[in-house]
């Protein structure tokens, strides 16, 4: 008899592949009511994010932000306001084009949902009508709304990948803070009741794009790709 694979397993979300609450206590996101200015009053190590978590202390509370590279602490933080400066938080509109920013909301107020992984940024590339268009660091163009808000900078935290894990026990405590599965098994080498890629003999490839309709068990290699099919020269 056949058993759950991984993939169903992980979705389920028994113990087992259930993440730390403890890890995620830091929420980031910007209040929706932001005015003057703040101080940057602390800079957390979160074992949840790739980046240093900033504390920033306004008139009205606390929130949290992804650091900015070259973030100190007792540093004056202006929001909104037109002045480009490292760390502001700035309306899209009122960003100069070629400027980097981070932590782009998606829809105005929602808090911030693009760019925010260590050394990450994104760039203005062009004025679009009523929206702004960005350049991600895939190197494709997205539309946003210009009223929505980024931080202004780069994301610390750049070339913490650089150094390789010398020791497996290394790489085993850092994934597992973040609850992720590792060591991640090649579905080709499994057996074939373990995944729907298993059963290799010779390895015969198989179609890695998941159908529409299949079912959580045959929902695996590529779901919902950008594009199918040759790339024409």
């Amino acid at each position: 008899m056949g058993k759950r694979i991984i993939v169903q397993a992980r979705g389920k979300g028994s113990m087992t592949y259930r993440v730390r609450k403890k890890a995620y206590i830091y929420r980031i996101k910007y209040p929706k009511n932001l005015e003057g200015e703040g101080v940057v009053f602390k800079l957390i190590n979160s074992q949840a994010h790739s980046y240093p978590v900033a504390k920033i202390k306004y008139s009205e509370g606390t929130f949290y932000i992804p650091a900015f590279k070259g973030m100190n602490e007792g540093q004056k933080i202006n929001f909104n306001t037109k002045e480009i400066k490292d760390g502001n938080i700035v309306r899209l509109e009122n960003v100069p084009i070629k400027t980097k920013i981070y932590n782009i909301e998606s829809r105005p107020f929602d808090g911030g949902k693009f760019i925010r992984s260590g050394g990450n940024s994104a760039v203005v590339n062009r004025i679009f009508g009523e929206n702004i268009m960005i350049l991600m660091p895939s190197k494709k163009e997205k539309k946003f709304n210009k009223n929505c808000r980024a931080t202004i900078g780069e994301i610390a935290g750049q070339g913490r990948l650089d150094k390789p894990f010398l020791k497996a026990g290394k790489k085993h405590h850092l994934v597992k803070s973040k609850n992720k599965l590792w060591p991640r098994t090649s579905a080709v080498k499994m057996n074939v009741i373990d995944h729907p890629f298993g059963s290799g003999r010779g390895k015969n490839p198989k179609p890695k794009i998941a159908k529409r309709n299949a079912p959580a068990g045959a929902r695996v290699g590529l779901i919902r790709p950008d594009r199918t099919g040759r790339r024409k020269k």
